[in-house]
């Protein structure tokens, strides 16, 4: 698609199909909306009065009009005093779905400008539009092609900023590029190609690359990480990622992601209805997060270091897998007892947090699908931030609410930790049944000595069985915009 970001406005621009947001403050019709009404010859109004239209969120409703504009659409807003972008990159989602169901190459988005800043609603309408006419039809065998395809985008009352565009362009690509991850195969997606995944970005976009091999990550003492990989055929992969500004970088950032590429819960097999056994392709939906941040970043180019890291692995069931009952040493001297071999998220995780650690950071954020207890708590729609950092954690809530994802910030009660004491080793893999998202972020808590850290648990809404706006069923890509905007804002 190509958008242009437009000087004319609804009166002046032609195509086929212009879409108007209302808010329930422009019922009844007045100013450019009265003459846009005008223009069509009553049309706008007629529209507004067949359908009983209030301009309620979500809500949207077409006409033809012919002349210079095919067909006209309205959007509902909700109350203007509420809207947020979110809000508007929501109603770009219904604009764009609308254009292409109603079989138009040509779309005009009229919306108000939120919070007197036309840069944030340019991103914010491209963003909703890109992404919501995004379709993953890799792995069909005969993909229907549509006979109209929405090509040109205008955004109308918005001259001037390209830059915006371009920079929701590079997030886009950072979360399809996350969505096709997490959505393909766990034949498809392995720890090798993952590392080939980062290889990519590197040479494209002029990042440096280290992937340490087994015998590397044996020379480092990772037998967490590496005790979860024993059971697979699959090499593991450590992926570490670096992204360095042209510039004296302002601060020295790094993304964690899990990196689980198929999760079979080893020798505490994932078994019965409710297992989800065949989504834990999704399991790692956190490295997916951090490689489509690190697409964006290296478009985006902020003053600012990032170190992308991911121990890619699979856990899988063998006659070399970890056993119940196992201990295991991670990198920094920490012995685990493993009493459920399906706890494998954090042990990996462990040994990443241990050497991004050590590479003198400002801050590092952990994302992964990390448990379900998350999910009972929260629901499939939040994420868990977890932080014993309050500006840290701050700073993250900020970037996901201008992100338009949604996260709430979990207590990290200490006393849990009781939970996970062992008798014979530092610590348990996992503790009692109660407050599982908590005892998962104080184990991972552990393994972090000198750097600021949150982790991030997106066990919920990195995956939709639903519609969502702009994210059709399956894989979301969530957490690239959040890691985004906090990079772009910490610079």
């Amino acid at each position: 698609m190509k958008f242009v970001a437009s000087d004319k406005s609804c009166l002046t621009w032609s195509g086929d199909c212009l879409v108007v947001g209302l808010s329930e403050e422009s019922l009844p019709l007045t100013g450019l909306l009265s003459d846009l009404n005008e223009q069509v010859s009553g049309l706008l109004q007629e529209l507004i009065d067949e359908t009983d239209f209030k301009a309620k969120v979500g809500s949207s409703a077409v006409i033809r009009v012919g002349g210079s504009v095919r067909k006209l659409a309205i959007v509902g807003l909700g109350a203007a005093e509420d809207l947020k972008l979110e809000g508007l990159r929501r109603a770009a989602a219904v604009a764009a779905k609308l254009a292409k169901c109603e079989k138009c190459a040509s779309l005009g988005i009229s919306f108000p400008i939120w919070n007197n800043s036309p840069e944030r609603t340019t991103q914010t309408i491209a963003e909703g539009v890109t992404l919501a006419m995004h379709e993953d039809k890799r792995f069909k065998s005969d993909p229907e092609t549509p006979k109209v395809v929405l090509s040109d985008v205008a955004l109308l009352d918005l001259p001037g900023h390209e830059d915006a565009l371009e920079t929701a362009s590079h997030v886009c690509d950072g979360v399809i590029l996350a969505r096709e991850l997490v959505a393909a195969p766990p034949n498809i997606v392995t720890p090798a190609s993952l590392a080939e995944t980062a290889a990519a970005i590197a040479n494209d976009h002029g990042l440096t690359l280290k992937v340490l091999e087994q015998a590397e990550c044996e020379e480092l003492g990772m037998g967490a990480y590496l005790g979860v990989a024993m059971a697979s055929e699959m090499p593991p992969k450590f992926i570490h990622l670096t992204y360095t500004p042209a510039g004296t970088p302002k601060r020295k950032l790094a993304l964690i992601g899990k990196g689980l590429t198929f999760d079979s819960g080893g020798l505490n097999i994932k078994a019965g209805a409710g297992s989800m056994i065949e989504l834990m392709k999704m399991d790692m939906g956190g490295a997916a997060a951090v490689l489509g941040a690190a697409k964006a970043i290296a478009q985006i180019k902020p003053d600012v270091e990032v170190h992308f890291i991911s121990a890619a692995t699979e856990n899988m069931i063998s006659g070399h897998a970890m056993h119940p009952g196992d201990i295991l040493t991670a990198s920094n001297g920490k012995t685990i007892e493993v009493n459920n071999t399906d706890a494998e998220g954090r042990l990996t995780l462990a040994d990443a947090l241990v050497y991004a650690d050590k590479l003198g950071l400002d801050a590092m954020v952990d994302l992964a699908t990390l448990t379900g207890a998350c999910i009972v708590a929260l629901g499939n729609d939040l994420a868990g931030l977890f932080s014993p950092n309050d500006e840290l954690a701050g700073a993250l809530a900020n970037a996901a609410e201008a992100a338009g994802e949604k996260l709430w910030r979990m207590p990290m009660e200490e006393k849990y930790f009781d939970g996970l004491k062992s008798i014979v080793a530092d610590m348990k893999n996992t503790g009692p049944r109660p407050g599982g998202s908590i005892t998962a972020a104080l184990f991972l808590k552990q393994f972090v000595k000198e750097t600021d850290w949150a982790h991030m648990d997106i066990a919920g809404p990195v995956w939709s069985e639903k519609d969502n706006a702009y994210n059709n069923p399956g894989a979301t890509g969530y957490g690239v915009r959040t890691l985004v905007q906090w990079i772009l804002e910490s610079a």
